[in-house]
């Protein structure tokens, strides 16, 4: 039995982060992501999460193992955003997203 025949297939695309990639996505999923950021809240939440991650810089001192930390911070932050915005762009079923045509969620944030 191979690697991919585990479960490992999302291990060989180009981006973790690309949620179509997995091959178990659940799309509805990408909805109640949608609707948890939606508010003002939860923008400020991700603002939060991506100014700690994304925009964190280390030093030339930092170690392998923090190097290795900070990015799989940033890449779950990354993962995050990007559940709800495809969940946004889909659009839900139900219509409890006012905005599912509007502007990608964090393009207007700081990096």
């Amino acid at each position: 039995m191979s690697d991919l025949d585990l479960g490992w297939a999302w291990f060989e695309t180009d981006s973790a982060s690309d949620v179509h990639a997995t091959p178990n996505f659940d799309r509805d999923l990408a909805n109640v992501y949608a609707r948890c950021f939606s508010g003002e809240s939860g923008l400020e939440v991700l603002r939060h999460l991506k100014s700690i991650t994304h925009s964190r810089v280390l030093g030339p001192g930092a170690s392998d193992a923090l190097l290795r930390h900070v990015e799989g911070q940033r890449q779950l932050v990354a993962h995050i955003i990007s559940l709800a915005e495809h969940g946004r762009s889909r659009g839900p079923a139900d219509d409890q997203l006012p905005t599912r045509n509007g502007p990608k969620i964090m393009e207007n944030t700081d990096d």
